[in-house]
């Protein structure tokens, strides 16, 4: 059933462009640039005021006896870490996520297509 899945993966614009192309990963190796950065720090910005924010806030709406502060604040908390999330993806963009994948592929393709 795999190399099925490989073959139909193989048989892909992407994955031949890959191969052909001999994807690797020498664009990591350049210096990112500050949107890029300023996406990533904003995607694990995003990490920290999500769950731990709203366990935090649960935590005070228990301590203060006020469970609106944990009603009404933790989905508006959890709905701003999305944001906060889609923002840095935006900024980061895909650059890096398709070099990888393209690198990936090619390293599978080849190492299953030979055996």
């Amino acid at each position: 059933m795999r190399s099925k899945f490989i073959r139909k993966v193989a048989q892909t614009e992407f994955a031949r462009s890959a191969v052909a192309e001999k994807a690797d990963l020498t664009a990591f190796k350049q210096r990112p640039s500050v949107r890029v950065v300023t996406g990533v720090s904003l995607i694990g910005f995003s990490y920290i005021i999500g769950w731990p924010a709203v366990g935090a806030l649960s935590a005070l709406a228990v301590y203060l006896q006020k469970p609106l502060v944990a009603i009404i604040g933790g989905p508006l908390t959890y709905g701003l870490s999305h944001l906060v999330f889609l923002a840095g993806m935006y900024l980061a963009g895909a650059e890096y996520t398709r070099i990888f994948l393209r690198w990936a592929t090619r390293m599978a393709v080849e190492k299953f297509m030979h055996r």
